[in-house]
């Protein structure tokens, strides 16, 4: 289909003139003898590739008619005609958004010239941004596909890990579901504490891996009846740091095995392996801390008896300020009883289905 052209002139012999060249050429074209009448035929709906528009015409000259149409038709190009004396008002209508301009009188090459340019200009700019569109879509396409191979990725890990940490409980039958129960609870607090859900992720997958470490602790020291002497509690401490090594190596679970690295640092700076203190323990870590505690004390163990939460409440809050974070400690107090007993009874329940990616997920 020929490109369309809007001749805009008050003069009609110079109108025909231009027309008869551009038809010869096999363009098509279509005549307003005034800014006025192109202005009409622009708004009607009718589609032109290039305009040309002499520069002095009576009522709306074509600084206006550009003006008007520049921002409403960005693809139409707009060459100007002018006179030899109109050269700097030409220049300054270029510099307003006209494409180029042609002083009269112009002969035939010079206007198909002139013509050709300003089309070939236009056809590169539709392009481009038909490719960048379609660039657009398609990045937004493999971007979808990327985030669902990570999500895919993530679950498949998320899915080994559980099975690991569910390992663990299995390995120390003495702690029954101790993993689950103070993952959910080192999440229930995170949460209290508004931690952006991202981050809950990160936390429950460092507290459910906390003692991953243990794997590479002998079984006569990690088993033994007995209180460990000072050597075998050097070995038992270093589970931090083998689980550190081990889960280090995983990209997604580079701040999940910094929780691990450090779940039993104190806020003073008293606890190991590497004594670090405050706001140098990560943040998981510190919440975990009071979460694991809560567990140990409201659970059976081989030596004694489960003690009541308000009990533990009590422990947690004389240690403020020296194991824990004073500030997760207020929010865990702040947090009724019947969240962590409804958490505790529903993971010690048979065969209950514990998830701590959807745990840390859910709303």
């Amino acid at each position: 289909m020929p490109e369309r052209i809007l001749v805009v002139d008050d003069e009609e012999a110079i109108r025909e003139i231009v027309c008869a060249i551009l038809a010869a050429a096999g363009y098509s074209w279509k005549q307003a003898s005034s800014g006025f009448e192109a202005l009409a035929l622009l708004n009607s709906g009718e589609q032109f590739e290039l305009m040309l528009s002499d520069l002095m015409m009576a009522d709306l000259d074509g600084i206006g008619l550009l003006e008007r149409t520049k921002e409403r038709f960005p693809d139409m190009p707009v060459v100007m005609v002018t006179a030899v004396h109109d050269i700097s008002v030409a220049l300054a209508a270029i510099r307003n958004g006209a494409y180029d301009y042609l002083l009269k009188p112009f002969e035939r090459e010079q206007l198909l010239n002139a013509v050709g340019r300003a089309l070939e200009n236009r056809r590169l700019k539709v392009e481009n941004r038909n490719y960048q569109a379609d660039l657009e879509a398609l990045v937004r396409a493999r971007t979808g596909e990327l985030r669902t191979a990570i999500a895919d990725l993530e679950r498949s890990y998320d899915n080994t890990l559980q099975a690991l940490g569910d390992a663990l409980d299995l390995k120390d039958s003495e702690t029954g579901y101790h993993t689950r129960r103070v993952t959910a609870f080192t999440i229930a607090i995170a949460r209290a504490m508004g931690v952006p859900r991202e981050q809950v992720l990160v936390i429950a997958r460092g507290a459910f891996l906390h003692d991953i470490g243990k794997m590479a602790i002998p079984e006569n020291i990690l088993h033994k009846p007995g209180k460990l002497n000072e050597e075998e509690m050097a070995v038992m401490r270093e589970h931090c740091y083998h689980g550190y090594q081990m889960l280090k190596k995983i990209p997604f679970l580079a701040d999940a095995c910094e929780i691990v690295y450090s779940h039993q640092e104190h806020f003073d700076g008293k606890g190991y392996p590497r004594g670090l203190k405050g706001a140098e323990i990560p943040l998981g870590a510190r919440i975990f801390a009071v979460a694991d505690t809560l567990d140990a004390i409201i659970s059976d163990r081989p030596y004694r008896r489960a003690r009541p939460l308000a009990a533990a409440r009590k422990e947690i809050q004389e240690w403020s300020g020296r194991q824990f974070d004073p500030e997760v400690v207020e929010v865990f107090q702040g947090m009724p009883d019947e969240i962590f007993e409804d958490l505790r009874g529903e993971i010690n329940a048979q065969n209950y289905p514990f998830s701590y990616t959807a745990t840390a997920k859910s709303s």
